[in-house]
């Protein structure tokens, strides 16, 4: 039986499929998929098609999308016979600890991504930058801690941004340049240099406390936009809320037998 995740971001429902090992974070490679909010009717039927006569035994997911959003997945998840344990940022969990002055403020997602590296790196500083609406980089102490991280907008952010304050600056998606010579790659380039400058800014100052240079762990659906520009040697996650919310389902138990399900044809 298979475990669903689900990440319910600002502007995407992803959704991932792990029918190996809780314990084996790293070992697994789920059927997934992604879809705008506004476009989820599909997800109950997509699910169950890749779930096949396996069935579900089990749901976990983290939201940031409001209550509206999470009820209409709520809705296609019961034609599943299933409830999904929405996640919470906690003070402490799966070897992270939370150093948010208030831990409960912090976005689930970024917890999930927190734990994921965790899971992925044990005993090791991480710099974990994630490019969607919005842009964070957070800040993973070897020792577990969460150190603190910077929240900016993203691509699309900066560009509407520029969009409604400036005449004329209705264009095309640009591409990234070494030195722009339009108007739609000068705007691609500027929002990537001003991202990977605050990445670089965070790298430097989480080694230095680290004493160590840290791993860089680049995620998110818009991270291919950044990758050219980053300045720093990274591996690319595609899933790392995923790797994030099957620890946390392991802990928690949700993925034990006891919890198995079937879904509703």
């Amino acid at each position: 039986m298979a475990l669903l995740l689900l990440d319910l971001g600002n502007t995407r429902l992803k959704w991932g499929l792990c029918a190996c090992a809780p314990e084996d974070a790293q070992a697994c490679a789920p059927a997934h998929g992604a879809m705008p909010l506004e476009s989820i009717e599909p997800l109950a039927e997509s699910v169950r098609m890749h779930a096949g006569a396996a069935g579900l035994r089990a749901a976990v997911g983290c939201a940031v999308a409001g209550a509206v959003a999470t009820m209409r997945v709520e809705a296609q998840l019961a034609r599943l016979g299933l409830r999904c344990h929405w996640i919470h940022s906690l003070p402490q969990q799966c070897g992270v600890r939370n150093g948010y002055t208030t831990p409960s403020m912090l976005g689930a997602d970024r917890w999930a991504a927190l734990v994921g590296a965790r899971r992925r790196h044990p005993g090791q500083a991480v710099l974990i930058i994630s490019v969607g609406t919005a842009v964070t980089i957070d800040c993973l102490a070897a020792d577990g801690r969460f150190l603190g991280g910077v929240i900016l907008p993203g691509f699309g952010l900066m560009l509407r941004a520029l969009e409604m304050g400036t005449a004329g600056l209705k264009v095309p998606e640009g591409e990234l340049r070494e030195f722009p010579n339009n108007t739609s790659d000068a705007l691609m380039t500027g929002g990537a240099l001003a991202i990977a400058g605050a990445a670089r800014q965070m790298h430097e100052r989480l080694g230095r406390v680290e004493q160590r240079t840290p791993l860089v762990l680049l995620t998110g659906g818009a991270a291919p936009k950044l990758e050219l520009a980053l300045g720093l040697a990274h591996d690319s996650v595609e899933h790392l809320v995923f790797d994030g919310l099957q620890s946390i389902a392991a802990e928690l138990g949700l993925a034990s037998p006891l919890t198995a399900r079937s879904y509703k044809t």
